[in-house]
């Protein structure tokens, strides 16, 4: 039996490497590469006996780590640090995408009002772990958009926790009559379970995981041991594992190794997701593909289109800028894992047919590949549809045409660590100032003590023309995001070559490329920090006193922008009203 596993694992990875490495040569997503790969080895494992005991111990365990590894990443302080706001967005997003699932499976498909409430549920979520694969590989993880994305997720997860635990504690099928006392009871003894880990896991797991962090060795084999005692107990109980492991990992998200942890972690990631996309092969009946496509494509077109659409008016309402809701809605158009799961638990309760997980898999394939090159070309499918967009956002309030009317000599782009040191700078400057940033509460608070702050894009062309950019005699970037620096560089070049750019790269390649369009200088945070101490080591030499001053200032450099993360901006020296309009 053991020579079996090790047979099918054999299959599983030439296959997956080979298919892969083609479609790298065809500068295709990876992604891309382990669907392929799946579609192709699940016939092959099936005919070795893919379907029994052995094979779905092992897929649920490459679920569950994978779950766990997507846990580490959706840190629910993220909701708190974008606001209220994505809950409330989150939540309308999942009841509206429901209803629209929902009356479309019935009156379009033809489905059983049962079949349409899975349908339904399993539309209204998106992919965790497609979607911070991609954002990892594109690095863009710590962005605005990203942020707000994994809030959305934060969301959708945690309802679909609920769904599961509600599922498995009731019965469709004998028109909920089955969610009696003991339904209840069980219920209830999941969201217990689900709060008692969040609690066990801020007042006692935070504490004891200092200790185990001393050796790298033990803080690895301790997240593993966790992830598997958490789903284990939810096992116990009667509950699915899969619940456990995602939130053993949001429960690790929030300690201070989380990066650490997930670091270690990382590469067992890609190998559980080509475990992942093998279950998804082993779901889809290709017997059945002709019967099932056409719906598929129905409900995919909701996915692809709808839910996009459906969060980009919410963010609209909450005036966020049309690229930002933009990137946010395309990168959440697929399906969830958690659909998956909550779809085989249906088929194995005999609520919906095995049509339907078929139908509902080809619609996670469709949905997975359609929104990977959403994602990885979201400059040029909003750059294309941008114009369509319009009519969803407002035109500038009235404010904001005051300060657009207004002549500035400076403007600072993004404002971030860096562009807080150099907000500093240009209030010394007897010149006119404007700072423009696309996160929403840092115009706020920079309302607040009278900075003026502009909302808005700088991968915006429309905004950016509203900027009198030939005017301007400083132009500062500190957005690390590469596309939108260099096109920033071109469009200021085009209307003023006189104006003095400095704009931020993240590695060698990114500064001369920004030189070469035009910058006057490029700012390289990772170099800066050697920079500065080459010159205090030829200054100050060996002298003692000569750093202990340096220190100081250091510290209190330090100290102000401690305070100013924390909101209690009247206590800096930074912030003392003296600003220039």
């Amino acid at each position: 039996m053991s020579e079996l596993i090790f047979f099918q694992l054999a299959v599983i990875l030439v296959i997956a490497f080979l298919v892969s490495y083609i479609i790298r040569l065809l500068k295709q997503p990876l992604i891309i590469g382990y669907i392929i790969a799946g579609i192709i080895v699940s016939p092959f494992l099936i005919s070795f006996g893919a379907t029994g005991e052995i094979t779905n111990v092992f897929s649920k365990i490459g679920i569950a780590f994978l779950l766990f590894i997507v846990g580490l990443h959706l840190n629910p302080k993220i909701i708190k640090k974008i606001g209220v706001q994505f809950l409330l967005i989150g939540l309308a997003q999942v009841i509206i995408t429901f209803l629209l699932a929902f009356i479309v499976s019935i009156k379009i498909l033809g489905f059983d009002v049962v079949a349409s409430l899975y349908v339904g549920i399993a539309i209204a979520f998106s992919s965790t772990i497609i979607i911070m694969k991609l954002l990892s590989d594109k690095k863009q993880l710590d962005s605005l958009s990203s942020n707000m994305s994994i809030g959305i997720l934060i969301v959708q997860d945690l309802i679909a926790i609920l769904v599961l635990i509600f599922i498995s504690t009731t019965s469709f099928s004998s028109g909920f009559s089955g969610f009696g006392s003991l339904a209840i009871k069980t219920f209830l003894i999941g969201a217990g379970l689900v709060l008692g880990l969040f609690l066990f896991g801020f007042f006692v797991l935070s504490k004891f995981i200092k200790h185990v962090a001393k050796s790298q060795e033990l803080l690895f084999l301790f997240s593993i041991c966790w992830a598997f005692l958490a789903s284990a107990l939810f096992v116990f109980f009667g509950f699915y594992l899969e619940i456990g492991a995602l939130l053993a990992g949001m429960i690790l998200s929030v300690s201070p190794y989380s990066t650490e942890i997930s670091s270690k972690i990382k590469p067992l990631r890609d190998f559980f997701l080509i475990i992942f996309f093998i279950i998804l092969g082993l779901n889809l009946d290709l017997s059945n593909i002709s019967v099932v496509v056409f719906d598929a494509l129905i409900l995919s077109a909701i996915v692809l289109f709808f839910k996009p659409v459906i969060l980009m008016v919410f963010m609209a309402l909450f005036k966020h800028t049309k690229r930002t809701s933009f990137l946010v809605s395309t990168s959440l158009a697929q399906i969830s894992e958690f659909s998956l799961i909550i779809l085989i638990l249906g088929v194995s309760l005999g609520h919906i047919s095995g049509e339907i997980l078929s139908t509902l898999t080809l619609t996670l394939i469709i949905t997975i590949i359609g929104s990977t090159y959403m994602i990885i070309y979201s400059r040029e499918f909003y750059n294309y549809s941008s114009k369509w967009l319009s009519f969803l956002w407002k035109k500038n309030s009235k404010e904001n045409k005051k300060l657009l009317k207004r002549k500035y000599n400076a403007i600072l782009f993004g404002y971030n660590r860096t562009g807080f040191e150099i907000l500093r700078a240009l209030t010394k400057l007897k010149k006119h100032y404007l700072v423009v940033d696309f996160n929403p509460d840092t115009i706020s608070t920079l309302n607040k003590f009278r900075i003026p702050s502009l909302y808005g894009d700088a991968e915006d062309f429309e905004f950016l023309n509203e900027l009198k950019l030939e005017k301007i005699e400083l132009a500062i970037s500190t957005i690390p995001d590469y596309e939108t620096n260099f096109l920033l560089i071109e469009s200021i070049r085009l209307v003023n070559p006189d104006a003095v750019i400095i704009a931020r790269a993240e590695n060698i390649h990114e500064a001369l490329e920004f030189y070469k369009k035009g910058a006057d200088y490029v700012l390289t945070p990772q170099f800066l920090g050697g920079e500065h101490i080459a010159k205090m080591i030829k200054s100050i030499k060996t002298n003692k006193k000569g750093y202990e001053k340096e220190k100081e200032k250091h510290i209190g450099r330090l100290r102000e922008i401690l305070k100013k993360s924390k909101g209690n901006l009247k206590t800096s020296p930074y912030f003392n009203g003296k600003f220039h309009y």
